[in-house]
């Protein structure tokens, strides 16, 4: 068995609202074992015998738009590919704190050329984009009036699909 976090996109928001314990519920018919959530946006830790991480992926989605009556795309990695997420990060030393944030965004296909380039056009003053395999990460400074930083703007532009947490999230799924 390998243990997965299933990185649900847009889940409890814009009105799409599921309860964490129907989410376990869902996963757990499926046949998926040792089914947790972690905190309300969408992060489902399981255990499978499968190791196609693809076939996961349209396996939940499929499950979810049946059960839900709506997409939820889904970006799937093992326990043992977010640790090498959280020890290959691009941003060593670095703790999060008020003024600056790391964010992680998981992308569901391997990007391309392009994607790569558009992501080094996107570098500013307030924030710095490394991609590393599927995975985005964000150094962003806090502005006044918010956080400048929008996954919605990140899958505009790259034109992939992509779901993102904190630095903080993806440390807590791993425990």
């Amino acid at each position: 068995m390998t243990r997965y976090v299933a990185f649900l996109r847009a889940v409890n928001v814009g009105g799409r609202q599921v309860k964490m314990e129907v989410l376990r519920e869902l996963f757990s018919q499926a046949g998926f074992k040792n089914v947790k959530t972690y905190i309300q946006s969408g992060n489902v830790i399981f255990d499978s015998s499968s190791k196609d991480c693809a076939s996961l992926e349209n396996k939940i989605e499929q499950l979810l738009l049946k059960n839900l009556g709506f997409d939820v795309p889904t970006c799937i990695r093992s326990t043992a590919e977010l640790s090498a997420v959280v020890d290959n990060t691009p941003f060593p030393g670095i703790i999060p704190n008020k003024e600056l944030q790391i964010y992680v965004a998981f992308l569901q296909t391997w990007p391309g050329k392009e994607a790569i380039a558009i992501l080094e056009t996107m570098q500013n003053d307030i924030e710095t984009y490394r991609i590393n395999g599927r995975e985005v990460y964000v150094l962003t400074k806090k502005i006044e009036g918010g956080n400048p930083f929008s996954n919605n703007f990140l899958e505009k532009k790259l034109r992939l699909v992509a779901t993102t947490r904190n630095w903080a999230t993806i440390q807590k799924v791993l425990l």
